[in-house]
């Protein structure tokens, strides 16, 4: 079966082989308690993607852990069952709003995800250490799986009850960098390490989750195809984070091995649209220079200062990961008007035909004029 084809059957059966599980916690009983926005979070992530219009999972499929449910046991055990009920071409998704915690050495902390029955005198033991979790990861067998982590927010700010000296809430960025590790794993965080997840006065969702559903909704720009892949809903929910929050929350991407801009729900239960050749023609072609330039200059836009030779300043770019995915950054840069005065497309494709003039796929992406 090609690729279309196979396309065409996810879209009329649903996207059969999509697997989630969904954890929040709000009411900690021992740590201070998060806004209800956070179940809601996971709760409206269960409805958009069982939903027949939108996402199109099998509800059999998506496993919700909330509050009571959401122990440290319990979490182990659901994320072992994912691991043994996924296969090689399914898809995974990981769902984590609530808090986390940085512990050990403050220049190189460990991250851990917060259960419910965390117990402040003994943390250590009562928390899901990021090597658990990785090692957990790495047991999926999926070859494409999405990790969300909405970790941080306004509303915890504080400390735990009747502790004092803890260590901070949040996730380093280190430990994302850490847990993004392993071939088709992609990591999306709700905000930097430095930064705390904002949840707004009288909002239902918080405002990562908020974005983030709206993009499964159908809000993230898409080839039109029916599919929404992962770079798209990261540049929706990047966007709108930022435009609403400017300069206080920035989430971030992680992935250290990913060679492609992956499907992982239906867009609008499989609809497709009228300019979807047009629109699908135009994002192909971008993604046709990505797969060039990540050829080319495997390092990314450092590689032989290929940006700063086209007019751009690297210094504009937020760079992490593997050379394709820092390509993938820059390129989401330019199209967004950004990356330096001077650069634009022409000009990258024209500096790197002078270091590969009989390049011919690069030579047929020169706009004309």
């Amino acid at each position: 079966m090609n690729q279309q084809n196979a396309d065409d059957t996810t879209n009329q059966a649903g996207f059969i082989e999509g697997h989630a599980l969904l954890i929040a916690v709000a009411a900690y009983p021992r740590v201070r308690a998060l806004p209800s926005a956070v179940i809601n979070d996971a709760r409206d992530m269960k409805a958009v993607l069982t939903s027949s219009m939108h996402c199109g999972y099998d509800s059999s499929n998506v496993i919700l852990l909330q509050d009571d449910d959401a122990t440290l046991d319990r979490i182990r055990q659901e994320l072992a069952t994912l691991a043994d009920r996924t296969k090689a071409t399914d898809t995974a998704v990981i769902f984590f709003s609530g808090h986390g915690v940085r512990m050990g050495d403050s220049a190189n902390p460990e991250s851990a995800l917060v259960p419910m029955d965390c117990e402040p005198a003994n943390l250590s033991t009562t928390v899901l250490h990021e090597a658990e979790f990785s090692a957990a990861l790495a047991r999926i067998k999926a070859k494409r799986l999405v990790v969300f982590i909405d970790a941080c927010h306004a509303g915890a700010a504080g400390t735990f009850k009747g502790r004092d000296g803890l260590p901070d809430l949040g996730f380093s960025e280190k430990s994302l960098d850490r847990l993004a590790q392993g071939s088709g794993r992609v990591l999306i965080a709700s905000s930097r390490g430095s930064e705390t997840s904002l949840i707004f006065n009288g909002a239902a969702n918080s405002l990562f989750t908020e974005h983030l559903l709206g993009a499964l909704r159908g809000g993230a720009r898409t080839n039109g195809d029916g599919f929404i892949r992962i770079f798209e809903v990261f540049n929706h929910v990047a966007e709108k984070v930022r435009a609403a929050a400017p300069g206080r929350q920035h989430p971030i991407f992680k992935a250290s091995d990913l060679e492609d801009n992956f499907p992982f729900a239906l867009d609008r239960g499989g609809a497709k649209s009228i300019e979807s050749s047009l629109i699908a023609t135009r994002n192909e072609t971008w993604r046709q220079f990505e797969e060039i330039l990540a050829d080319l200059y495997p390092a990314g836009p450092l590689d032989q200062e290929i940006w700063a030779r086209a007019g751009g300043d690297i210094s504009r770019l937020r760079l992490s990961g593997t050379g394709r995915a820092s390509w993938f950054a820059a390129l989401r840069t330019i199209r967004q008007g950004g990356g330096g005065h001077d650069i634009t497309r022409k000009s990258l494709i024209q500096t790197a035909l002078q270091d590969f003039p009989h390049h011919q796929e690069l030579a047929q992406l020169l706009p004309n004029g």
